[in-house]
């Protein structure tokens, strides 16, 4: 790794193939980020996300790009958890996610959980910008440092636009250097796992979903859209991935 540390780009251009099914015309990386189509059910592609080597580290810059055109239908996980850590090189390390899904268009990205690693600096960025008949399910889950080791310093910014309506805009910020209060009563509380989910459905904006508590540690918070929240802290990686799957089955 040189002293500014690793760039690294993946691509993924989803497109109906013309026959009731979905091709990837574009599906590129570079570096530490690999690219896989694996097998899908129906008529979707899936495509897996490979980290080559350890990171992001210390100076590091990760980009992911995914774009789902009309009638194509695009799943996105990763093999593995993603891991901050710190590097050789000075300074922080970023990552950032860009998603667009046109008209007709459907996309699931579901990676699994990012960790954050003591002595890591991470700022994770991801943008979704979703058409008016698109639809959208973003799963984000951080992981505050590994078993028995305090967290590194975790930014994590989430923006999503329909029909370029801005619905949602976040930011967290854990660990070292992060505001105060982060881990107190009003914030974590202790919690060391933290998860977002988003849905993006059409029907959603005739009828909006009930905002309220899913359960211990999850919430529902209908968005100024076609969309809707589900924000939980948990324990564990574990427990949490159980609250954002209820909370994706409970909106069907």
């Amino acid at each position: 790794m040189n002293a500014a540390g690793v760039r690294s780009v993946a691509r993924i251009v989803a497109r109906s193939d013309g026959r009731g099914g979905t091709a990837l015309p574009v599906l590129a990386s570079d570096g530490p980020l690999a690219l896989r189509r694996t097998r899908a059910t129906g008529a979707g592609a899936r495509v897996m996300l490979i980290g080559a080597m350890s990171g992001p580290l210390g100076g590091d810059h990760f980009t992911v790009h995914a774009r789902v055109e009309e009638g194509a239908t695009l799943s996105v996980g990763s093999a593995a958890a993603t891991i901050a850590l710190p590097g050789q090189a000075k300074g922080e390390a970023r990552y950032d996610v860009r998603l667009d899904v046109t008209d007709d268009a459907e996309l699931h990205w579901l990676p699994e959980q990012l960790i954050s690693a003591q002595g890591s600096d991470l700022c994770v960025t991801t943008r979704a910008e979703v058409a008016a008949t698109a639809r959208l399910v973003l799963r984000e889950e951080q992981v505050l440092g590994r078993a028995g080791e305090r967290p590194g310093r975790l930014t994590s910014r989430l923006t999503v636009r329909v029909a370029g309506r801005l619905v949602l805009d976040q930011e967290l910020a854990c660990g070292p250097g992060a505001p105060g209060g982060w881990d107190g009563p009003t914030g974590l509380a202790g919690l060391r796992a933290v998860g977002q989910l988003v849905v993006v459905r059409p029907e959603f904006g005739a009828e909006p979903v009930q905002g309220g508590v899913l359960a211990e540690g999850a919430a529902l918070m209908p968005l100024a859209g076609p969309a809707a929240l589900v924000t939980a802290v948990a324990p564990d990686a574990l427990r949490l991935r159980r609250l954002l799957d209820e909370a994706l089955t409970q909106l069907g």
